[in-house]
């Protein structure tokens, strides 16, 4: 079982080669490939030129209380771990007051992993999206768990950071509103994922402008031309392998260059992290390169 004592004993330095301000990574349960084995994920990451990967809980989850074993598996390969999101088996209904010692319970000892995998942020999705809609009520819930669980992690030296997701209870700017203004910033902050974000209908580059310090981590995908500064209509979940609504960077929904362009003028330092939902079309690997490329040579970044 983890421990504060044996997480600060184990805890690596997470970039080793300096601290640079923007820190690139990629996170790889891309469908189409990718999707059963982060070990083959993380390999392939690493050949295309990644050296931070993420991964959600139930990929490590036999590996909870055995972070040095991820650890030298992760050195092996040559990477380091950015941070192990929530997903199931957990408890995710973070609008049920009922399950809400189990879920703050769940998800502490999750951020206790990820400090001892060395990450300093614990993202987190807030669970599936009834056919109803989210609530007043559920908002009201939502807020009272996060800010408890934001409370908790940061105490074990780990920052809480949600991530809005589209066909989640926390998908909308009405959800995002709500949940950001009733919790502390010091303790709740924001995964900006620019292709869920511009699905929902919002501007993922006002969206960067308005929130700010408070973003410590974009998951970058882009999205259909036609949905530029954000979709003018809600879009079911589709079939992800027969019509991905996400795509790899440089696809024409998502001004990369402007989001970049504000995060030097604020001086912000973080996670520009990749992800792909799926990749029907091309290998996962592939899709992930391109990705990368556009970082490099378009968003000029390096880290």
């Amino acid at each position: 079982m983890l421990t504060r004592r044996s997480v600060v004993a184990l805890a690596p330095a997470l970039a080793a080669a300096g601290n640079p301000r923007y820190k690139v990574g990629v996170t790889n349960n891309t469908r189409g490939g990718w999707e059963t084995d982060f070990w083959l994920a993380t390999r392939e990451s690493h050949e295309v030129g990644y050296r931070n990967v993420e991964t959600f809980f139930s990929y490590l989850k036999d590996s909870i209380d055995k972070p040095a074993d991820v650890l030298a598996k992760a050195k092996a390969i040559g990477v380091g771990i950015i941070t192990v999101s929530n997903s199931g088996p957990m408890e995710m209904a973070f609008n049920d007051r009922a399950k809400q010692a189990t879920l703050l319970e769940e998800h502490t000892r999750l951020a206790l992993f990820v400090r001892a995998l060395g990450g300093n942020h614990l993202k987190i999705n807030l669970g599936p999206r009834r056919p109803t809609g989210t609530t007043d009520e559920d908002l009201k819930v939502l807020s009272d768990t996060v800010e408890k669980l934001g409370k908790r992690t940061a105490a074990e030296g780990v920052r809480l950071a949600i991530h809005a997701h589209m066909w989640s209870q926390f998908e909308n700017r009405r959800e995002v509103d709500y949940v950001l203004s009733h919790t502390d910033p010091k303790t709740v902050a924001f995964v900006l994922d620019t292709g869920h974000i511009t699905l929902a209908g919002i501007d993922p580059v006002e969206l960067t402008k308005t929130l700010g310090p408070r973003i410590v981590e974009f998951h970058l995908k882009d999205t259909k031309p036609n949905t530029r500064g954000g979709a003018r209509s809600r879009l079911d979940r589709p079939d992800m392998m027969t019509d991905p609504p996400f795509l790899p960077l440089g696809s024409g929904g998502v001004d990369f260059v402007s989001i970049k362009n504000h995060l030097d003028s604020i001086g912000w330092q973080g996670w520009l992290t990749t992800e792909l939902d799926s990749s029907p079309f091309r290998p996962p690997k592939e899709s992930a390169a391109i990705s990368l490329r556009y970082v490099r040579d378009k968003m000029k970044v390096n880290g």
